[in-house]
């Protein structure tokens, strides 16, 4: 399973970004999916996770700013932030739980997207 993230950018302190990910490959069914991120210097840490029930789980610092969805049909979730800060400027990397069944073998796995750098910046 291939994720594919994108949205990232230059955006100005209070602005608005809409990060996407979309999953691909065959026989495959997502679980969990989340959004991670990355600043300078830091450690990676969980933004927030959508279980495969709908679940959503927010970073305290982001809780009523960004909101995370997905589309089970589609296989694609997304990050709608709003009233960016310059504390969130990092690279966001998308994250998904995987089942594959091709009808003879079975397996479980957890893919990752490449990152895309979101900046707050005036």
């Amino acid at each position: 399973v291939q994720l594919q993230a994108s949205g990232g950018g230059l955006v100005r302190p209070g602005g608005s970004l809409t990060l996407s990910c979309a999953a691909s490959g065959t026989n495959f069914r997502i679980n969990d999916m989340a959004w991670h991120r990355q600043a300078p210097g830091k450690q990676r840490e969980l933004v927030a996770q959508v279980t495969g029930g709908g679940t959503k789980n927010y970073l305290e610092s982001v809780k009523g700013r960004f909101s995370i969805s997905r589309d089970n049909a589609k296989n694609t979730m997304t990050l709608q932030m709003n009233s960016l800060e310059p504390e969130d400027t990092a690279v966001y990397y998308c994250e998904a739980d995987w089942y594959y069944n091709n009808g003879y073998d079975t397996s479980v796995g957890r893919s990752w997207g490449q990152g895309t750098l979101v900046t707050v910046s005036s």
